[in-house]
């Protein structure tokens, strides 16, 4: 059984709330956070942080790199050694400067936890993750059965995802009346729905074709229509499940109400992926789909910062950097393009007539120049 130190469980406490009341950190990350500190007491026997020494992080991070994942057996990921070892510098730079320990240790203490260079730009490097084309998402949505309401609603939320591009856990939170089917559009309000650090944003359907659209309205118009729901009940609803004959929880129809988290929505794109023959992929992964799409159908730096924004991100950076990377085969036809030669300029007098003639043109010198 686990022993716990209860002066380290009071100094934890104090920091998990500071953690969420001044920096404003999300109950993920703080949860994270109370992991790695649990895996590092679990190796120091849940000794007094009051005793830490320099040593005992050296030890860890030896300790930490001999690990193996539960479930795949592999060696712990340098992006999972990178960041428990961070969460632990953190603290114990925290730590420092608290009463009781400030005479213990030193702020500098806590560089001990630091991984190798090498190791932190393993951690850190971006790779390519795959995913599925503007087709294959089509194919999912013509695999789909619709002959029930689960169906239609697991159908339309696969099209709504496709065209729009919202995250699961705003998708788990939206309600009717947040889809203006006039104007094409998803209004996030941060206020009733659960977007990423709370901001509040509007999305307009993206150009995905003729098939989506028409899905998503179909169902809209069903829940308004037929089921007779309002506008503040949920745009996709839980699944409501009952006892049965036999005794067994049965699935019945549809709850009007909210999915507690994004875990359903991820099991419906997996099954839906898994029916038509294609990789599992999750819901996040349809917005490098259309990032990439929107880097052919841009023509302008404007055009493709609206299409950012409408992705919800507030730089352009944000898209080119963790959705925009240029596919390798993509890579290879640019590059091989590049080594082609080009047509030349007859002449560099020829090239000076043109100019001149252009800047006449545009006003910039008169025709006696």
């Amino acid at each position: 059984m686990t022993k716990h130190n209860p002066a380290n469980e009071r100094i934890k406490r104090e920091y998990f709330t500071f953690l969420k009341e001044a920096k404003r950190y999300s109950d993920a990350t703080v949860d994270g956070v109370a992991k790695a500190l649990s895996r590092f007491e679990s190796y120091t026997k849940s000794r007094d942080f009051k005793k830490f020494h320099i040593q005992q992080a050296i030890a860890f991070k030896k300790h930490l790199a001999d690990q193996r994942n539960a479930r795949t057996k592999d060696a712990l990921s340098k992006a999972t050694l990178y960041s428990t070892l961070s969460a632990l510098k953190n603290f114990f730079c925290w730590l420092a400067g608290q009463p009781g320990y400030k005479s213990r240790f030193s702020y500098s203490d806590a560089e001990f936890f630091n991984l190798s260079e090498n190791e932190t730009r393993i951690a850190k490097g971006h790779r390519e993750q795959p995913f599925p084309t503007l087709e294959q998402l089509l194919h999912v949505l013509r695999s789909m059965p619709s002959a029930t309401d689960i169906e239609r609603r697991n159908r339309a939320l696969v099209a709504f995802v496709i065209l729009t591009g919202a995250r699961d856990g705003a998708v788990s939170s939206l309600k009717l009346k947040h889809v203006d089917l006039a104007e094409n559009v998803v209004h996030q309000d941060a206020k009733e729905v659960k977007t990423k650090r709370r901001k509040t944003f509007s999305t307009w359907f993206f150009p995905v074709g003729n098939e989506v659209r028409p899905i998503v309205a179909d169902w809209i118009d069903h829940l308004r229509e037929r089921l007779l729901w309002g506008l503040d009940d949920p745009l996709f609803p839980a699944t409501r499940v009952e006892p049965g004959a036999n005794h067994r929880f049965e699935v019945v129809g549809l709850e009007r109400k909210h999915w507690s988290n994004a875990t359903p929505i991820r099991a419906i794109f997996k099954a839906a992926f898994g029916a038509a023959g294609l990789p599992a992929y999750p819901p996040h992964r349809i917005r490098k789909t259309l990032a990439q799409l929107g880097e052919r159908l841009c023509r302008s730096p404007e055009e493709f910062k609206a299409w950012s924004q409408n992705l919800g991100h507030e730089h352009v950076s944000t898209t080119l950097t963790n959705y925009g990377e240029v596919a390798p085969r993509r890579q290879a036809d640019i590059i091989r393009e590049l080594a082609r030669p080009k047509v030349a300029i007859e002449s560099t007098d020829a090239l000076a007539i043109q100019l001149a003639q252009a800047l006449r043109t545009a006003g910039v010198v008169s025709a006696n120049q």
